[in-house]
């Protein structure tokens, strides 16, 4: 068996749940490919629309207005856009799939699924599922032609239901790449990278593209005698400034894109971060999340989500404000906590048996290969 995974290169979220898919397929003796859905629309056209979403973001407000007025309701700019992106990544989905033909497609973000129902005519025999982990997923996530729905809470399954009343939705927990199941202790994790064990330790991250000013909270918390692992993601001026910002600053250690994440959070007392996936591994390590309001639209709605679920506070993105709220949070929880995610086991068992309900055959025992 052979699947596709189309992702979308805005931020790690995306393929980290296309990366936790991938597992689990291959798991199951599948063969998997990974396809990024916005160079399926050709690197100009790919390009320009990852401008136009920073540019979204970049302007306070504007990206709010667009997400509760067109994406969430279905409006016609919504509409406008699901086709201008569909224009050109039916036909190169539908040249990947003739390439390399497929028995189940898996779409991990909205341009993939909106694509994914255009083609799923002229591939009678393909499998398409949309796996969302939004709490509210928008209109251009739901789609008549798809015969499966991936959500992880019951409101995300209202949600495509509005849209799509008679469609086949699942609840499953929300997935982690392997090494977030398997993380160090704190006292392994700190040996490690040279935190003295009792000593406060937070991990800061606000997405692959450091949104905020990371520096300035940062240096602010540093300053108060707490250890701040901060992560600049893939945004590489952050990182730089975060290097020059820790010299001779021993409470202060920067990382640039790394895959030392679950070290990091088994090492930290604390995750400060944005809403989005990183809460979910953050729980499975077994660590408290304090969240920054710094993603708007479905990023509101998530921080919600991500209160609503407990063991998780909210914070001001201003540096003092934020310093204060950690120091706050750091008297609160004197112990180091348990894991109040799902289990991977869990995941694997709710994976399998939405692929049972697509007629794939599930093994009896599914091994977890480490």
């Amino acid at each position: 068996m052979h699947a596709l995974l189309l992702s979308g290169s805005l931020g790690m979220g995306h393929d980290v749940m296309a990366e936790a898919c991938a597992t689990s397929l291959e798991q199951r003796d599948w063969t998997t490919d990974t396809a990024d859905s916005l160079r399926l629309m050709g690197s100009r056209s790919g390009k320009a629309g990852e401008r136009v979403f920073r540019g979204l973001l970049a302007i306070p407000g504007v990206y709010d207005a667009f997400h509760y007025t067109q994406l969430r309701s279905g409006g016609r700019l919504a509409a406008l856009a699901e086709r201008a992106s569909s224009k050109y990544v039916v036909p190169a989905l539908d040249a990947e799939l003739r390439r390399r033909p497929s028995d189940l497609l898996i779409s991990v973000f909205a341009t993939g699924a909106a694509a994914a129902s255009r083609i799923k005519p002229h591939h009678p025999d393909l499998k398409t599922v949309v796996f969302c982990t939004d709490l509210c997923p928008h209109r251009l996530w739901v789609h008549e032609n798809t015969d499966l729905y991936l959500v992880t809470s019951q409101t995300s399954h209202r949600f495509v239901r509005r849209f799509h009343p008679d469609a086949n939705v699942v609840v499953v927990p929300a997935p982690a790449r392997p090494p977030f199941y398997t993380a160090l202790t704190q006292p392994e994790a700190r040996d490690r990278l040279g935190i003295p064990p009792g000593e406060p330790c937070v991990l800061l991250m606000s997405g692959s593209w450091g949104v905020g000013p990371v520096v300035q909270q940062a240096s602010a918390i540093a300053a108060s005698g707490v250890h701040v692992l901060a992560v600049a993601g893939r945004n590489t001026a952050l990182h730089a400034a975060l290097t020059a910002a820790a010299q001779g600053h021993p409470y202060l250690t920067p990382f640039g894109f790394t895959d030392q994440i679950p070290t990091l959070m088994a090492a930290a007392d604390l995750v400060i971060t944005s809403s989005g996936d990183t809460c979910a591994e953050a729980r499975i390590v077994g660590r408290h999340l304090l969240l920054l309001d710094v993603v708007p639209g479905h990023g509101r709605e998530n921080l919600q989500q991500e209160l609503a679920r407990g063991h998780a506070d909210v914070a001001p993105t201003e540096p003092d404000g934020l310093r204060r709220a950690t120091l706050a949070c750091l008297d609160r929880m004197p112990h180091i906590g348990t894991p109040t995610a799902g289990t991977r086991q869990a995941w694997e068992q709710a994976f399998g048996k939405a692929l049972a309900s697509l007629g794939f055959a599930e093994p009896r025992v599914p091994i977890l290969k480490e």
